[in-house]
């Protein structure tokens, strides 16, 4: 069995019930989610050893948080434990035309405080095959972005595959500051996971005649975008995933890789949201199992679309789909049809 291994934050995520407001709400629901380790969860219901790696505190919520990993069936043992906090993201679920809303609350939560010395990365990676992390961790701040080095570093040394998803988030640092620093990471990375907007706020890489918000997307652009990106920074292989936003509600979902020599698109799905946190996880976990599992670039982007089109209809940040389920969609069964 393959071992992955993923890096960042988990966070307590506090969402208002249904599509309520946060100054309509009374009451909140509390559950756990961050960028790897939704792609570890993905992975672990695939029957991959699974690990995932970051700081939480002794108490009692921190305990919830390694709880709501393990019950899964990740890997916790390599999370380490110290610090005051836990970070918290509300979330306001937006329907129709009102989009979604986040607030952070994750200035010094344990993760954030992390020292060095806190991972060592020889023995985290030791029978490893694969590391993920997102731009979201080294955002975090500069401490946490030399560890996110270190990591890397540690990953190449072995022989260990890694894989990063862009994943801007300007409520966290400006363009220049990511650019700065996930150029740095850029070259210990295979699998390099973007998207229409994430390429162009890190890199400065845009497709041409190209407008989200218009809901026309240019493939030629993407196929661009993403020669661009292995040729500046030498990935193996490109994702891109390629999201037309009708509404809050409704969404088309697709992606393309790119492997060097081809271009794959997989078909596009009309998704009716019950949950959009987590999607692009879903993406990437389902890419990572895809490539372990030596899938044909076709196969790879058509099981990593089928497995996140299927989270956007779960609640909460995690993907609970078997292997089984993600191939029944990609195959064509996508009828919903009651299974008896």
């Amino acid at each position: 069995m393959a071992k992955v291994v993923t890096f960042g934050e988990l966070m307590l995520r506090l969402a208002p019930e249904g599509y309520y407001r946060f100054a309509q709400a009374d009451r909140f629901q509390a559950t756990f989610g961050g960028g790897e380790a939704n792609v570890a969860v993905s992975l672990a219901n695939y029957g991959v050893d699974a690990s995932f790696v970051t700081k939480l505190p002794k108490h009692e919520i921190g305990q919830m948080a390694v709880n709501s990993l393990r019950k899964y069936g990740v890997d916790t043992s390599d999370i380490v434990r110290g610090g005051e906090r836990v970070g918290i993201y509300y979330l306001e679920k937006g329907a129709s035309q009102r989009p979604s809303k986040v607030i952070y609350d994750r200035a010094y939560s344990a993760i954030y405080e992390a020292k060095a010395e806190d991972f060592d990365w020889d023995k985290i990676f030791d029978g490893a095959d694969w590391f993920h992390f997102t731009g979201i961790t080294p955002a975090l701040n500069p401490s946490v972005a030399a560890i996110c080095l270190d990591a890397c570093k540690a990953a190449k040394a072995r022989g260990v595959k890694v894989s990063c998803d862009l994943n801007y988030r300007k409520k966290l640092w400006t363009r220049d500051e990511a650019r700065e620093t996930m150029t740095k990471l850029m070259p210990y990375v295979n699998v390099c996971i973007s998207n229409e907007e994430d390429a162009h706020d890190v890199f400065g890489i845009a497709p041409e005649n190209n407008d989200v918000d218009s809901g026309k997307l240019n493939h030629e652009g993407y196929k661009s975008v993403a020669r661009q990106l292995k040729d500046k920074f030498g990935f193996d292989k490109v994702a891109i995933t390629l999201r037309t936003s009708i509404s809050a509600n409704d969404n088309k979902w697709a992606a393309m890789l790119f492997d060097g020599e081809n271009y794959c698109f997989s078909r596009s799905y009309d998704v009716h949201i019950v949950d959009r946190v987590g999607g692009g996880d879903s993406f990437g976990g389902g890419l990572i199992y895809a490539l372990l599992n030596e899938m044909s670039t076709q196969d790879a982007i058509e099981f990593a679309v089928s497995a996140s089109c299927l989270k956007h209809s779960i609640e909460g940040d995690y993907n609970l789909v078997s292997v089984d389920e993600v191939k029944a969609l990609a195959k064509g069964n996508a009828s919903g049809r009651v299974q008896r």
